[in-house]
């Protein structure tokens, strides 16, 4: 690939997420929403952030892409502690030494 191809495909996508951005902001920035879009929108982030770690718990790097017992533990235990307790901290607490105790027992320290 040459550097003008590498460079015009950075452009296309820049301008290309530019409009994807400014044709929500830009032209239904200063409108009143529906309250069915409102309520759409406030999953968002809901949604976004499985998306994130998913991949991350089902084909981690640190495996070579091959499933563990130990981090699906641990993204089993936030996920159980967090529904239960309906607190980030503790579930994010609980997950970390899930992982590390399970990565502890299964390298057999």
């Amino acid at each position: 690939m040459s550097a003008a191809y590498i460079w015009t495909v950075i452009l296309v996508l820049g301008v290309g997420t530019y409009l994807i951005r400014f044709s929500f902001l830009g032209l239904i920035g200063g409108r009143r929403l529906p309250d069915w879009a409102l309520r759409h929108l406030r999953y968002t982030a809901v949604a976004v952030l499985p998306g994130l770690v998913a991949p991350m718990v089902l084909w981690p790097a640190a495996t070579g892409g091959e499933v563990d017992p130990a981090r699906l533990s641990a993204a089993l235990a936030t996920f159980g502690v967090g529904i239960l307790t309906r607190n980030v901290i503790a579930s994010i607490l609980t997950g970390a030494v899930v992982l590390y105790g399970m990565l502890a027992l299964t390298a057999g320290y």
